[in-house]
């Protein structure tokens, strides 16, 4: 069978995504995996699905491009709601479910085949706060680490250490590098999931954020990534984190099909 799929990426964060509010496919690992292999499948950060939920405008479930199910993807949920807007599922304003709980979404500008969108985030409190650390999850598990030089953060090697450290099993963590500007912060993420540096990571620019907030004690931050520009803003109570907000562009980059009879588990399509 011969079904639709549509590209999108935010920030350079990239998602395969499939409406599946009138089939679900029951995808595999194996084939998301497949669908989201850059050489031999579509290419994508993640697999994103647009699903009915009875009490929101959409239910957003996603896959990482390993074909496991994460809880939570900040640019993939801007993605999803720009295509939930050009599917007439959402309007202006909205709300979805994602695997983290309930989010808001404003579309606040559409221009071409770029969408501006601000989504809620979830309350967040700090898990450890060290000189040069700080573990918080933002609806999915984030280690942030400050730096000197982003230009020269190993990004990789170190990010995947702290990741696989036996201290954060079973689910591993996030890894984040972070400079201060004086305009605000750049990010450098390690996703776990996708095991490599992406070019911007939603969750992960927030935490970022909330991070540079407690050395600060600003809530309002312009967030460079590698991939462009975002905006996270917040309100604090104490050390908690709440009315989180993340901006940033999602585009539509293109749509086709793929045919699910050949997606293969070693990856020949």
């Amino acid at each position: 069978m011969v079904y639709p799929f549509y590209k999108y990426e935010g920030c350079g964060n990239d998602f395969v995504i499939i409406d599946e509010r009138t089939e679900w496919l029951q995808l595999t690992e194996d084939q998301i995996a497949a669908l989201c292999d850059r050489r031999f499948g579509i290419g994508a950060d993640g697999l994103l699905s647009l699903r009915n939920h009875p009490e929101h405008d959409f239910q957003m479930v996603y896959f990482n491009s390993d074909g496991s199910r994460a809880t939570m993807c900040g640019n993939g949920a801007r993605c999803l709601s720009a295509f939930a807007h050009k599917m007439n599922a959402i309007g202006i304003k909205g709300s979805f479910i994602a695997d983290d709980g309930k989010h808001t979404a404003e579309i606040l500008w559409t221009e071409d085949a770029v969408t501006q969108v601000a989504i809620s985030m979830i309350d967040a409190t700090p898990n450890h706060v060290s000189d040069d650390h700080v573990s918080i999850n933002t609806g999915t598990p984030h280690y942030v680490l400050f730096v000197d030089d982003i230009d020269t953060a190993d990004v990789v090697n170190t990010g995947r250490k702290i990741r696989y450290n036996p201290q954060y099993e079973p689910t591993g963590t996030n890894v984040n590098f972070v400079q201060t500007t004086p305009t605000g912060i750049t990010v450098r993420t390690y996703e776990k999931g996708v095991e490599e540096e992406t070019l911007a990571c939603g969750t992960g620019v927030t935490a970022s954020a909330m991070a540079a907030s407690l050395r600060t004690g600003s809530t309002s931050f312009d967030v460079k990534a590698l991939g462009g520009n975002l905006h996270v803003s917040f309100d604090r109570e104490g050390n908690t984190f709440i009315n989180v907000i993340l901006t940033g562009p999602a585009r539509l980059v293109y749509s086709g099909q793929f045919d699910l009879e050949t997606i293969q588990h070693d990856k020949r399509i």
